[in-house]
């Protein structure tokens, strides 16, 4: 059956339903005609690399419920396997829907490959990263052919979508230097561009040669989350002109993909101030024409250092609310170290709650039931069912544990006035 499709976009505009889209009608409230025709429209993207043997496929976009995505690997001064092994694992624990591996040192194939054998969720990568850790040398120096031989072999390794910074152009470039921002270019893929950019006097690579990496994509089932390498760093900078104008030719890379049958997500924002998050998602989905939106973020103040995991889940829950579909984690840890298993535990819950939250809000069905359930466990004064039906039982357990009160049916707030259980006998027991 394979043979008859090429990518899932390809397949879903032959009306093909692929094992992937059964994986993801198994678990979403979506009927499969409509799935098939988000995803043939580029409203919904399934990635699902053809070598990545063991993933259960996952689908983020329109109608679909809000996705969370785990950041992890290795840098030159934190590099332990062994350790982003681990928190592969606990982020499985804990439920993410996604795994991107973002190392830039050390034996980073191998890790990348045990990774994709290990995981059952979608996995990305930004080969930028893995470029200047693989070739050891100034990253203006790096070839195109270079960098599209690290493409191919993530592709080759079963990576399911690939962070490419294909939008900063020497256009988007002018933009800066005409509309300078208070802390420049802060993706780390955006600067290492730029830079190169700038030292070789060229175009982006992957923007002049966007064929031959359309290519890759379709080969593989590749899909393309394209990166904002001009993403606000602080709120001053936010939905400032470099932002939109790399956003417009997102938009624009966004068609060539479709006409490919390349499956696309578009990365956004950042750091932006509460007022402008609701603009920010309705620019991304009328100029990137409804393609899925995956956040980073957004943080909405820049003065947490340590406690980003929430500047982030108030940010992403809102972004999520008003169109965004894919929400990046971000952990305490942001700006100040790469994160311990604490900080990802911690990082994980805090947008897991941003996107379920949004996910009520937007009305999707069944969302609501998790909580009517834990509302009933309330009411019941059933603790043993709160404590399972809770986003961290583990924690909730720990808590409830530390305080015991003399009346098991109640806590230490409340006590003997538990309004729960007045109210209960009042209105309900005999």
């Amino acid at each position: 059956m394979t043979s008859n499709y090429t990518t899932q976009m390809n397949a879903a505009r032959q009306r093909i339903v692929t094992p992937q889209m059964r994986d993801v009608l198994a678990v979403e409230p979506i009927s499969e005609q409509v799935l098939l025709e988000k995803v043939a429209a580029g409203k919904i993207a399934i990635p699902a690399n053809k070598n990545h043997k063991n993933l259960v496929a996952g689908a983020v976009g329109e109608g679909l419920r809000t996705k969370v995505n785990v950041n992890l690997g290795v840098s030159e001064d934190c590099c332990n396997l062994d350790l982003e092994m681990k928190k592969v694992e606990n982020a499985l624990a804990l439920k993410t829907d996604a795994i991107m591996d973002l190392s830039t040192f050390g034996r980073t194939r191998e890790f990348r490959r045990k990774v994709v054998e290990t995981c059952p969720v979608m996995i990305g990568t930004v080969p930028v990263y893995d470029a200047v850790a693989k070739y050891k040398k100034d990253p203006t120096e790096i070839s195109v052919d270079e960098f599209f031989q690290v493409v191919e072999e993530h592709a080759e390794d079963g990576v399911d979508f690939m962070t490419i910074h294909a939008g900063l152009t020497r256009v988007a470039v002018e933009r800066i230097r005409k509309n300078m921002r208070l802390t420049h270019v802060v993706s780390r893929g955006g600067s290492v561009l730029l830079e190169w950019m700038e030292v070789n006097q060229a175009e982006n690579p992957f923007y002049a040669n966007f064929d031959r990496l359309l290519d890759l994509c379709v080969k593989y089932d590749i899909t393309l989350s394209l990166g904002d390498g001009l993403r606000p760093g602080c709120l001053k900078d936010a939905t400032d002109a470099p932002q939109i104008q790399e956003l417009i030719i997102l938009g624009e890379l966004t068609k060539a993909c479709w006409e490919r049958d390349v499956q696309v997500m578009i990365e956004g924002p950042g750091h932006v101030p509460l007022n402008e998050i609701v603009a920010n998602m309705q620019l991304e989905k009328k100029l990137c024409h409804g393609a899925p939106f995956y956040v980073l973020g957004p943080l909405v103040t820049d003065v947490a250092p340590g406690y980003d995991h929430i500047t982030s889940a108030i940010g992403g829950a809102i972004a999520a609310t008003y169109g965004a579909d894919f929400l990046c984690y971000v952990t305490p840890a942001e700006h100040l170290r790469l994160p311990d298993l604490n900080d990802m535990k911690e990082g994980i819950i805090a947008s897991r709650i941003a996107a379920h939250a949004a996910d009520i809000a937007k009305g999707l069905p069944g969302a609501m039931d998790w909580d009517n359930q834990m509302s009933a466990a309330r009411k019941n004064l059933d603790w043993s069912g709160m404590l399972d039906l809770a986003i961290d039982p583990e924690k909730a357990r720990a808590y409830r544990e530390s305080s015991k009160p003399l009346d098991e049916e109640v806590c230490t707030m409340c006590g003997d006035l538990c309004a729960v259980k007045r109210s209960k006998r009042v209105l309900e027991d005999k």
